[in-house]
């Protein structure tokens, strides 16, 4: 289901305001990716791309494509390990918000 363009942009104005929201949303993202939820990841990624730089922009940075970006991030989309792992460096370079991974026991 598309997001309406005022969902869109109220989301976009939180993330702009609020940098805990904006850490919150990359975190989700990458969460979701490592527990598998690659469908769930790859949306949660896109409304994270238009939260915060916006596809145009990736675009630029990665020298890939725009319409290419939003396929690899659409519902069908299958992003190799490579782009996916360039567009979450990009992500964190372009936003400020650095993400640390790290290993805890299964409980």
């Amino acid at each position: 289901m598309p997001l309406t363009r005022d969902f869109r942009e109220t989301v976009q104005a939180r993330a702009a305001r609020d940098p805990a929201f904006q850490e919150a949303m990359f975190q989700e993202a990458v969460e979701s990716l490592l527990r598998g939820d690659l469908d769930g990841g790859r949306a949660a990624l896109r409304s994270y791309i238009n939260a915060t730089i916006g596809f145009d922009r990736l675009s630029t940075v990665l020298g890939r494509p725009q319409k290419s970006l939003m396929r690899m991030f659409g519902p069908s989309g299958n992003p190799t390990a490579e782009n996916l792992l360039g567009v979450i460096g990009t992500l964190q370079a372009e936003t400020g918000v650095r993400l640390e991974i790290r290993a805890v026991a299964a409980m």
